[in-house]
């Protein structure tokens, strides 16, 4: 591969004032796949591609416009794009010609009442209505529901309605743009029209390498595997059967981010499987994934079926192993039940850390909310009170590790419009990337990270990052902290942060208060959570504020009672 193949070209988007910018954007897609997934299409999916691009605009434009649309079926008469400068039923036409549609698909009774009305139906139906015994005048699902096990066998529109019917269409290579579209996004939850019409080119994006070992699918098989297990999904979504879906999971892969999907996929089907009273099959599918809700769900169900004894060994083995917040919590309470039953002893209970707290009355504003009462009662020159969330500690985190968090890994870009990696919440995010996070954690210890979070910001300014909110993280914040926050400290929330991305990304305080001028380089922040009359700390902000408290970072939570209700009282 050439060096200009190898490198992220930040292809061009349409511009949205073009009425076919759509197609122009499809056209962008379909370039990219066939550029860098090439190898992974078949001679006759390449010659089908080819000749999408032989049609003329007008054509082009309106396949688009079908691809788009749900489904791949339609009606003739019910397209119409007047910016194709053409009749509709030119480039239909020429479509056709071009052999991408069926002009005379087969319906079955179900496709036939999404297409046509009541009052298209009725005519055609009532004969088949009296024939059945049913009244002519039935409303359209009933009519539906009246004639369904009657007609099972699909038929084409004519036979359905008659010769002067409005004709309906098939595109028949709607499986290649999926294919498409999967190599694509990297999934088949966006549809052409969230990006096509929509995401295309409305953000600033990082540059992201592509090469062949960073591409998500490197065999047709993979891709064949994750078709699969969408297929799977979709039935279990459809109310199949779980026993029946469990016979068309695939095999485990060695794709470390389709492993990553099959065992969300066991995780639902063990779902569905106890709910249809399946609990073996759901057993069998909980312990099959590796997904970290699995052995909590597997545990559980142990406990019902009252197979204490082989829950007491699963439990007790799980609970040497690095566990998240949630996980840990989700654990006690199991091996205290089990211990309870079994009679033996049960793991002692975390120590409660003491949480620090603060209680002010203030003058309820007329205007704003309780944390910017707490921030403005607080604030002083020499100690500034900013209001920050969730968004301080990630930013920093953000800018300290943005190469590590767009590093070209398999399965975590698909194309140059991402706004992270697809895998930030998946359990192997951290562990892929071990060696560029430790880096970064060098930095901390080295005291290069201030250069590296400094430089970051300017060069990186506007570009998407899902830590950073460029709004919020201004220059005068990102001073403070670095002259205020101890790299000690911020080692240790990164750390814990990466243990479930998804749980610890929020739950931060409200408020940092920063002490520039305190003797001790360690107590020159505090966080604040605030806690208006009525309010109360949330489970994840509960276990931030006791991580804070055992690591001895400054934290407090700050109850507030207005001096007008104090009065009343």
């Amino acid at each position: 591969m050439s060096p200009a193949k190898r490198q992220s070209t930040q292809l061009a988007t349409a511009d949205l004032d073009n009425p076919l910018y759509y197609l122009e954007n499809m056209e962008t897609v379909l370039g990219w796949v066939q550029s860098h997934h090439g190898d992974l299409l078949t001679a006759e999916e390449l010659d089908r591609l080819a000749s999408f691009h032989t049609l003329s605009m007008p054509a082009r434009a309106l396949l688009t416009r079908m691809v788009m649309r749900t489904g791949d079926l339609f009606r003739s008469d019910k397209l119409k794009y007047p910016e194709l400068g053409v009749p509709e039923a030119r480039a239909l036409d020429e479509i056709m010609e071009a052999g991408w549609l069926d002009t005379d698909p087969l319906l079955s009774l179900d496709e036939l009442f999404r297409l046509f009305t009541l009052g298209e139906l009725r005519p055609a139906m009532e004969p088949l209505l009296k024939a059945a015994g049913e009244p002519a005048n039935l409303p359209k699902g009933r009519m539906r529901d009246a004639l369904l096990l009657r007609f099972p066998d699909p038929l084409i529109v004519a036979d359905w309605l008659g010769q002067h019917a409005r004709p309906v269409i098939r595109l028949k290579t709607m499986a290649l743009f999926d294919r498409m579209r999967l190599m694509f996004f990297g999934n088949l939850r966006q549809s052409w029209s969230d990006f096509v019409l929509v995401e295309l080119g409305h953000q600033q994006y990082e540059p992201v390498t592509f090469t062949p070992d960073s591409r998500a699918f490197q065999y047709r098989s993979e891709v064949d595997l994750y078709l699969a297990m969408h297929q799977c999904r979709e039935w279990l979504d459809q109310g199949v059967l779980a026993h029946e879906v469990w016979q068309a999971v695939p095999a485990p892969s060695d794709n470390a981010w389709l492993t990553s999907r099959r065992d969300r996929l066991l995780l639902e089907l063990g779902r569905q499987a106890e709910r249809q009273g399946e609990r073996k099959l759901a057993l069998e599918a909980f312990a099959s994934s590796g997904h970290r809700e699995a052995r909590l769900k597997q545990l559980r169900l142990l406990e019902r079926m009252k197979r204490h004894q082989e829950a007491w060994a699963i439990a007790s083995e799980w609970q040497n192993q690095e566990l998240s917040d949630a996980e840990a919590q989700g654990l006690a309470r199991i091996l205290k039940r089990l211990a309870s039953r079994l009679g033996e002893i049960p793991p002692p209970p975390p120590e409660q850390p003491l949480i620090r707290e603060i209680t002010f009355t203030l003058p309820k504003p007329e205007v704003g909310s309780v944390e910017y009462a707490v921030r403005d009662h607080l604030y002083r020159d020499e100690a500034p009170v900013l209001y920050v969330e969730n968004t301080l500690i990630n930013g920093l985190f953000g800018l300290l590790c943005w190469q590590t968090i767009f590093a070209p890994v398999p399965g975590a870009f698909f194309h140059p419009f991402h706004v992270g990696p697809a895998d930030l919440t998946r359990e192997d995010f951290v562990s892929r990337r071990k060696g560029s996070f430790e880096q970064c954690f060098a930095r901390l210890a080295d005291g290069s990270y201030r250069e590296r979070i400094l430089a970051n910001y300017r060069a990186k300014q506007g570009t998407t990052n899902p830590f950073v909110i460029w709004p919020v993280i201004t220059e005068e914040l990102l001073s403070l902290a670095l002259d205020c926050l101890p790299p000690a400290d911020l080692e240790r929330l990164f750390r814990r942060l990466l243990l479930n991305i998804r749980e610890h990304r929020s739950g931060f305080p409200d408020l940092i208060r920063f002490l520039p001028n305190a003797a001790e380089p360690d107590k020159r922040y505090e966080m604040i959570e605030v806690k208006g009359p009525g309010d109360r700390l949330q489970d994840h902000q509960i276990r931030w504020l006791e991580f804070f408290a055992v690591e001895g970072i400054p934290a407090s939570v700050c109850y507030v009672r207005w001096q007008a209700s104090e009065a009343m009282e």
